[in-house]
């Protein structure tokens, strides 16, 4: 059957990128876990945030963090040439955290920082 992972987290995009990462995400909207994702309704300031949250099965992991490393590998989109940045915290069923780092077009994989490991504790 399988154990399930809670992953949630956020992307940072430049409004210019939305429609890259809509298209991005389109490309694995068969995925079942795909409803996860959520956008503003309407552009708001200057940093478009895209959110995750949903428990996934540990064999889905990693299949969501490639999906998750194109999403960070965006070309920019204006001259500041800033790259996607984000975080996302995955707790399974055996109390182990991870997290995942969004930089400089990379996923940084750490177990999660201890001030946060409170997610994964299951009473």
């Amino acid at each position: 059957m399988g154990m399930y992972v809670a992953v949630r987290g956020w992307l940072e995009f430049d409004h210019g990128q939305r429609e890259q990462v809509e298209r991005t995400l389109a490309e694995h909207r068969d995925d079942q876990y795909a409803g996860g994702w959520a956008f503003p309704a309407r552009p708001f300031n200057s940093t478009l945030y895209v959110f995750y949250g949903g428990d996934i099965r540990e064999q889905a992991v990693a299949s969501f963090r490639e999906q998750v490393a194109e999403l960070a590998r965006l070309n920019p989109v204006d001259d500041d040439l800033d790259r996607p940045v984000g975080f996302f915290l995955l707790s399974d069923e055996r109390q182990g955290s991870t997290s995942w780092t969004i930089r400089d077009g990379e996923v940084a994989d750490t177990v999660a920082p201890a001030d946060l490991r409170w997610f994964a504790e299951r009473p």
